[in-house]
């Protein structure tokens, strides 16, 4: 299990000493996502994509199973009153479920990757005055010694934590 990261930097120079000091200690670059405003050249760091930056991996969560229970609520209905001459098993249930399930993550992640992500509205403003976002999952067990290591080098740096919810592939 890991953990998120979040750190707050002044600027490029800071961002990339400490994304240098994560490869150091074992955390690979792929780790590590980068938001800025469009001001602030990035500058050959890892940029976060549309996954960390919106609530897209949330919605496909909710849609999995929102859908999945309308599928089977929808195919006990079908079984219990079935069309015409028809009789349908577990099966139909199954498959009302799955189709469910496809359907609704489908419609909550298009509607959800246009939906900011809230666990980055308390950074906006800070973004927005060219302060970076660097975002680094971390192994459990390594988040206290990063944590120092980070704050006796870059005191300058804002340090939170959380736990990532668990996405479909990994960010």
């Amino acid at each position: 299990m890991s953990k998120r990261l979040y750190f707050l930097v002044p600027n490029v120079a800071t961002c990339k000493a400490i994304v240098n000091e994560m490869k150091e200690t074992g955390i690979p670059e792929s780790h590590t996502h980068v938001i800025g405003n469009h001001f602030t050249p990035l500058d050959g760091l890892h940029k976060a994509s549309f996954l960390q930056k919106s609530e897209f991996t949330h919605g496909i969560e909710e849609g999995l199973g929102m859908g999945g229970v309308a599928g089977v609520i929808g195919g006990l209905l079908v079984v219990s009153f079935p069309p015409a001459g028809l009789v349908l098993g577990g099966g139909a249930v199954l498959l009302s479920a799955l189709a469910g399930a496809g359907f609704g993550a489908v419609v909550s992640a298009m509607v959800a990757k246009d939906i900011p992500s809230r666990k980055l509205e308390r950074f906006e403003d800070a973004i927005a005055e060219g302060q970076l976002l660097l975002l680094v999952d971390v192994p459990k067990k390594q988040v206290d010694s990063l944590v120092k290591l980070i704050h006796d080098h870059h005191p300058e740096a804002e340090i939170e934590t959380i736990s990532p919810s668990p996405t479909l592939g990994k960010t």
